[in-house]
């Protein structure tokens, strides 16, 4: 049986319709990938919580609001997930990539660009108006 993990992301969007992408280390399944940033869910740990830990291990930036948005699940080739989504608030004037090897600013309507995991897609269709 495969291992299952839960695990949570957050989904900044600015004034311009921009949402901030972080783009996966070279290593593991999953190695470049882009994604939403975000994170395991620790045992005893609302995934509220979770987030807003993992957002500041990640980015160094603290979540000032959140409200669930979407949660997608999918089997990779070693492992399940269960993803849980958040629009999130904070600000990402001076964030540092602790976890990622990139980070960009793209246009919801243009996020297809890149070469997103596939947990993630669902998120990104929804964001794109495609996935009510």
């Amino acid at each position: 049986m495969k291992k299952h993990i839960e695990v949570v992301a957050a989904i900044f969007i600015n004034d311009q319709n921009y949402v901030f992408c972080t783009r996966r280390k070279n290593f593991g399944e999953l190695a470049l990938k882009w994604e939403f940033p975000g994170g395991k869910i620790d045992l005893e740990e609302s995934p509220q919580e979770a987030l807003k830990r993992e957002i500041k291990e990640e980015l160094e930036i603290n979540i000032v609001d959140l409200e669930h948005y979407i949660t997608t699940n999918h089997e990779y080739n070693s492992f399940t997930i269960t993803l849980h989504a958040y629009i999130c608030e904070g600000i990402l004037d001076n964030y540092v990539l602790n976890d990622h090897e990139e980070s960009k600013w793209v246009h919801r309507n243009d996020l297809l660009i890149l070469d997103w995991t596939e947990a993630d897609l669902p998120i990104v269709a929804k964001l794109m108006g495609v996935l009510k």
